[in-house]
């Protein structure tokens, strides 16, 4: 069994259109212990199950996609039956298609004796989805370009979050098809945060959280205006939104802060969770 974890973006700058059609990112990934588990084992065929009834068991979730591509680069016969415990919502900005997807390259390379280098799996991994590759390494990180260059940064682990979801799923494709074409932003604010992780100061890091994706996910989801306010409100010392949304995350002093903050914004129509930071590898074996 594996647990895979979420992510947040500490910062996320998009810096404008590429020629290619994609845009060029700076951004600041972190890992956190909010999991999903997967149960992979040795089968004919390559199938997916599991306890989500929204989540897709076909070629629409990275998981089959993932085991698919592996098995064709790989030249191999081999499947997989594999079974996933979803906590991670779907479509949240949290990372979590693409955490299941890392780890399930992960677990068939060793399931199927490929003995593929983790730099090999990540550049396939980039193939699924640009943030696949940060799942397979380090879990703070620098990600450039598309999001597929990364450089690992010290300094990420041990800080306590609050994660609020309006539990409404947003499309990522969407988000950015509403960034304006003739968009440009210099990155500063990750170099800011970089600096800001070396302090090991909570206070630090939540005055330099930054996204400025913010602006075009407002008019989509007015909620999130509002999952901020009540994290200020609540006590956090900073609160930003994780990727391209709808998650909203608050810092805290300490775990036991991040439960009183949980506590006081939680809401019936919001999901909440205090967590930690990860400096470990995202991909966890039990």
């Amino acid at each position: 069994m594996l647990r895979a974890s979420a992510k947040v973006n500490l910062t996320l700058e998009v810096l404008g259109k590429r020629p290619d059609g994609y845009h060029e990112i700076v951004t600041v990934m972190q890992a956190v212990d909010l999991f999903d588990r997967l149960t992979v084992e040795t089968a004919s065929t390559i199938s997916l199950s599991g306890d989500d009834p929204d989540l897709p068991t076909d070629e629409r979730n990275l998981i089959v996609r993932a085991a698919g591509l592996l098995r064709e680069a790989a030249g191999t016969a081999l499947g997989a039956r594999i079974h996933v415990r979803k906590r991670i919502p779907i479509a949240a900005g949290l990372g979590g298609g693409s955490s299941d997807a890392g780890a399930t390259l992960w677990a068939l390379n060793r399931l199927w004796n490929l003995r593929w280098a983790r730099a090999r799996l990540m550049e396939l991994g980039a193939r699924l989805g640009m943030d696949v590759p940060f799942f397979l390494g380090h879990g703070t990180a620098l990600a450039t370009g598309r999001g597929e260059r990364l450089t690992p940064l010290e300094g990420g682990g041990g800080y306590a979050l609050v994660l609020v979801n309006p539990r409404v799923p947003l499309s990522t494709r969407e988000v950015y098809e509403r960034v304006p074409p003739a968009w440009r932003a210099e990155a500063v604010a990750s170099q800011n945060m970089i600096a800001a992780l070396r302090t090991r100061s909570p206070t630090r890091v939540a005055a330099a959280l930054t996204n400025n994706l913010e602006p075009v996910v407002e008019p989509m989801l007015p909620a999130l205006t509002r999952m901020k306010a009540a994290l200020l409100a609540a006590g956090a010392l900073g609160a930003v939104m994780s990727g391209s949304g709808p998650t909203v995350f608050g810092m805290a002093r300490s775990l036991e802060h991040a439960r009183q903050i949980r506590r006081r914004v939680n809401r019936a129509a919001w999901s909440c969770w205090a967590v930690r930071t990860r400096s470990g590898p995202p991909i966890i074996v039990e």
